[in-house]
Formats: structure tokens, C-alpha cells, sequence
């Protein structure tokens, strides 16, 4: 008996297990482009190499695994779906992305991005993806979560406080100034300008989550989608960096941190993260997968002490706080409305069951009420019978 329970725990804790794992790949990926970009390379073509190595790393899986699948027909509307995720994934999210990173910092752009889920709720709500019924507490934890959720991550971006002293990291700050992925001075209007790009990208980011779970509905080959999604937004990204970036030297890569970060945000944070969060959406919904984005940021901020030597202040460690707190309120509503669902499905099944069992049980009462009447009419005629025989023999 321990087994299916077992198989059904480990089958509902894929989605969580998943998107964690996500976050850490996205952690990796914002340190290394961090390197990357401070390095001097254009975040236009960090963005065509990236979404150059998802197409070539995701297109054969797509080819292999799904050969005998029958992919849903390639219509206009489709198409269109496909052209506008890849605007906003590959093309508008990863350039103001990669644009307000290299103005801030890992950090700071991971504490903003984490206004994703807000940004996401209310996308659902008004695309009505997402029920706002408030007299439930599973919304209300919802929409309590996603609160302090954002008031975590503004917290991280305003208030600073005294610097936390860490005994792997104070031995580096002295010389990671003399390294190139060391932190580097910001002026106030750069970091402005990186604040509202890192907030276009959070929306566009968003915006591809309601998408994608309206897309996938129509067109179920994930494999295939992700890769038409990479596909078309290396096209447009490669028209875009003609656009804005005129030097041909822009292009050159080698053997370096350059072709290691374009090489893994394509193959992790791009072919694998598109196909595991379309899984994701699918099963539990838009809001369920933009609820991890805040762990990324605490991943960030622990890998950017120890690699770039970043300062973590006490405004960080408190904002995180909130942040995992808000966090597990939205886990929990979503939690409870999958329980609801699940309770609301078995009774549903139920019913023809119990209507099944009624029929049966009428059937059978009319059966014995029928044996009844033939064995009190048997009974009546064998003793109309005898009393015919004795009047006779009278």
C-alpha cells in the first residue's frame, strides 16, 4: 500500500522539484552573463548565440522523441502566437534583461525580477486564467503572497543597512578589484535606466507565461514548440543586433567566457528551461511557475558573494525573508485550489457511480417486490385450489 502512495507523492512533487531546479540554472546564468558582459561583450549577440545554441541543442530531441507524435497543424494564428513568444522571450525579456544587469548588478536585477509573480497574477486575472474569489483563503493567501513577495524584493532594492560580514567573502573583497567580473561603480542615472529596464523585461517575462499556457493548449508538441519559439527568436534577434549594433567586430567569439555564457543560458536557461516550464504550466498553471523566481534571487546573491565578491547588506538578508515567506503563502493557495480541484473531480466521478449503484439497487428492489407478488399469487392460488378441492369433496 506504500507504494502508490509514494509514486503519487513523487508524481506531485515534479513541478516543485522542476522549477527549483530552474532557478538554479537561471542563478548560473545571471552570474556568468554578469562576467560576460562586464567583459565588454554586446548583450544583442550574447542574445543570438543563446538562442543559436537552444535551437541546435533542443531541435534533435524535438526530432527523435516526437517523431511519431502527430504534431498539431501549423496554422496562422499559431504562427503568430509562436512570433509574439519569441518578441517576448528571446528578443524584448533577455535584452532589457541583460541591458538593466549590466547598469546594476546580479543582485539587484534578480530582487527586481521578482515582481514576476505579481505581474503574473494580475495577467491571469484579467485574461481570467486565475479566479479572484476572495472570500476563499486560498486567494487570499495567493494575493497576501504575492504582497509580500514584492515587499521583499523592494525592500532588498531600497533599503540597504549595515553590510553583513561573511567569513567566506571579507577575505575577497580586497582583491576583487583588480578582477574583471569585480563590481564596478554605478552612477545614479545607470542605475535608474537599469531599474526600468529590469522591470520592462519582468513584464515581457510575464507576458510570456500567460502565452505560453494559452499556446500550449493549442499546440501540444512541447519539444517542437520550444524549438520553433528559439528558432524564430534567433531570427529576430540577429535583426535586431543589425539594427542596433554596426560593428562587425561585435560578433567575434572564442574559446572564452563569452562562448561559455552564450553556450549555457541557450542549452540550460533556453532549450531545457522553455520545455520544462511549458511541462510546468501546463500541469499547475502561469502562476504556480512564476512563484519560484524569487528563490533565484537568493541563489544569485550567494553565488555573487562568493564568485564577484557583491556586497550582501542587511536590507538583503531581511528582504529574502519576506520573500521565502510570500513565497510558501502562494505554494500554499495554489496547494489548497489543486486539493479543491482534485476533491471536486473524484466527486464529480462519483456521482455516476452512486446513480450507477442507485439504478442497481432499484432494479433489485423491483426484482424481490416482483418475486414477492408471484409467490404471494402462487400462495393465493394454492389455497384457492384446497379450498376448492375440500368444497368438493364436501
Amino acid at each position: 500500500m506504500a507504494w502508490p502512495r509514494c509514486g503519487g507523492f513523487v508524481e506531485k512533487a515534479k513541478p516543485y522539484i522542476a522549477m527549483i531546479s530552474l532557478q538554479f540554472g537561471y542563478a548560473g546564468m545571471n552570474v556568468l552573463t554578469k562576467v560576460s558582459l562586464n567583459q565588454g561583450m554586446s548583450h544583442y549577440v550574447l542574445v543570438v548565440y543563446r538562442h543559436a545554441f537552444a535551437t541546435l541543442s533542443i531541435a534533435p530531441f524535438a526530432l527523435v522523441l516526437e517523431r511519431k507524435k502527430v504534431r498539431p497543424k501549423m496554422t496562422w494564428p499559431i504562427f503568430w502566437q509562436i512570433f509574439v513568444l519569441a518578441m517576448l522571450g528571446p528578443v524584448i525579456d533577455q535584452n532589457f534583461y541583460y541591458a538593466g544587469l549590466k547598469f546594476t548588478g546580479p543582485t539587484f536585477a534578480c530582487a527586481m525580477s521578482n515582481i514576476l509573480p505579481a505581474m503574473t497574477f494580475v495577467l491571469a486575472v484579467i485574461f481570467r486564467m486565475e479566479k479572484l474569489q476572495m472570500e476563499k483563503v486560498r486567494c487570499q493567501a495567493k494575493v497576501f503572497g504575492t504582497v509580500v513577495t514584492v515587499a521583499g524584493a523592494m525592500l532588498m532594492t531600497l533599503y540597504k543597512g549595515p553590510l553583513m560580514q561573511l567569513a567566506r567573502t571579507t577575505s575577497r573583497h580586497a582583491s576583487a578589484s583588480a578582477s574583471p567580473a569585480a563590481e564596478i561603480i554605478i552612477s545614479g542615472r545607470d542605475w535608474f535606466l537599469g531599474s526600468v529596464f529590469v522591470v520592462v523585461a519582468t513584464l515581457a517575462w510575464a507576458s510570456l507565461f500567460v502565452l505560453q499556457a494559452h499556446t500550449i493548449k493549442q499546440y501540444s508538441a512541447q519539444l517542437s514548440l520550444t524549438t520553433l519559439v528559439c528558432f524564430v527568436g534567433t531570427l529576430q534577434a540577429v535583426v535586431v543586433t543589425f539594427v542596433m549594433e554596426r560593428r562587425t567586430s561585435v560578433w567575434t567569439i572564442g574559446f572564452d567566457m563569452n562562448l561559455l555564457a552564450a553556450a549555457y543560458a541557450g542549452i540550460v536557461t533556453s532549450s531545457i528551461a522553455y520545455y520544462v516550464q511549458g511541462l510546468v504550466i501546463q500541469k499547475a498553471g502561469p502562476v504556480f511557475a512564476s512563484a519560484f523566481s524569487p528563490l533565484m534571487m537568493i541563489i544569485v546573491a550567494a553565488m555573487g558573494s562568493l564568485i564577484l565578491s557583491e556586497k550582501i547588506y542587511l536590507g538583503g538578508v531581511l528582504g529574502a525573508a519576506l520573500i521565502v515567506a510570500g513565497l510558501y503563502s502562494v505554494l500554499w493557495g495554489k496547494h489548497r485550489e489543486t486539493q479543491e480541484k482534485e476533491e471536486a473531480a473524484d466527486a464529480k466521478m462519483a456521482l455516476p457511480t452512486a446513480a450507477a449503484s442507485s439504478m442497481q439497487d432499484a432494479a433489485a428492489g423491483v426484482a424481490v417486490d416482483g418475486a414477492g407478488c408471484n409467490v404471494g399469487n402462487g400462495v393465493t392460488r394454492s389455497s384457492s385450489n384446497a379450498a376448492a378441492a375440500a368444497a368438493s369433496a364436501v
